[in-house]
């Protein structure tokens, strides 16, 4: 389709990280056994929660949840990444390119809400176990995680929608493995601010709200436990964090330094290499 003497971009060409075939062969190898061995784990959480009634509680219905999340991110980037090192030239639509951030957006912004339902979670468990049949009731449970979906949702519509007001016609090679935001912008022929700044004041405002709900959490929680006089309730307390605080710790501290890091102190072929590292780890 051209627009005057301007042909308009249908499909991209995404480069990958590299062209090397023994170093395409050993990433194929990696990732591919990286990715079943992700799918399985979390399925078998899935039906392990699901199947066992004593796991019917709010901490493991999340749990399952995050899960699931997590299978549709690996799923939604995974493929076509391991698609790059099996062909000389991957082309993606214009349309599978905006289908394929949109659902990376939805599962990352939802993962960040169902990490600070968690800890919100844990919260209430520790710090008013009493109250928690009511504070965490299945109608509570219910809107926590449509609140985390939904928020994944309107996320990923400030982030397609953005890309949508972008023309691409000139070079549509993508210099990274899956179709970022960053480097599609870049490709836009037509400079429009608010692309880049919507988006990043979206997902900054998303990261800021559910870690400080996540930090002011842990802090009532830390000082629950420092008031506790038996030993052994301290140790339960610490053991009933400590899985959920290893997910956060790697999901915002890889996030951090994946997008936050200022990009350009980094080559392009960097950058590539920090969000392997952050797939690795989401």
């Amino acid at each position: 389709m051209e627009t005057g003497n301007r042909t308009m971009v249908t499909e991209f060409i995404i480069l990958g990280l590299t062209k090397d075939p023994t170093l395409c062969f050993i990433f194929v190898v990696v990732f591919l056994g990286i990715y079943v061995g992700t799918m399985l784990g979390n399925i078998s959480i899935i039906m392990l929660i699901r199947s066992c009634p004593q796991l019917h509680t709010p901490m493991y219905l999340f749990l399952s949840h995050l899960a699931f999340v997590d299978i549709g991110y690996s799923t939604s980037v995974t493929p076509v990444m391991i698609v790059t090192f099996l062909r000389e030239r991957t082309t993606i639509p214009v349309a599978g390119c905006i289908a394929q951030l949109g659902s990376d957006v939805i599962f990352g912004t939802a993962e960040c809400f169902l990490l600070a339902a968690m800890a919100y979670d844990r919260y209430v468990a520790i710090c008013s176990p009493l109250l928690y049949s009511t504070h965490m009731s299945p109608r509570v449970c219910v809107l926590l995680l449509v609140a985390s979906y939904v928020g994944g949702c309107v996320n990923a519509s400030s982030c397609t929608g953005c890309l949508l007001s972008l023309n691409f016609c000139g070079p549509n090679k993508v210099n990274h493995f899956f179709c970022d935001l960053p480097p599609l912008v870049k490709l836009s022929c037509t400079h429009i601010y608010m692309a880049e700044i919507s988006p990043a004041i979206s997902a900054g405002s998303i990261i800021v709200v559910t870690l400080f709900i996540i930090v002011v959490s842990y802090l009532y929680i830390l000082h629950s436990i420092l008031n506790m006089r038996s030993t052994e309730g301290r140790h339960k307390a610490f053991s009933t964090c400590t899985s959920h605080l290893t997910a956060v710790t790697l999901f915002y501290g890889t996030v951090t330094f994946v997008y936050v890091i200022p990009e350009s102190i980094h080559s392009p072929d960097h950058i590539k290499v920090k969000a392997h590292f952050c797939l690795l780890n989401i």
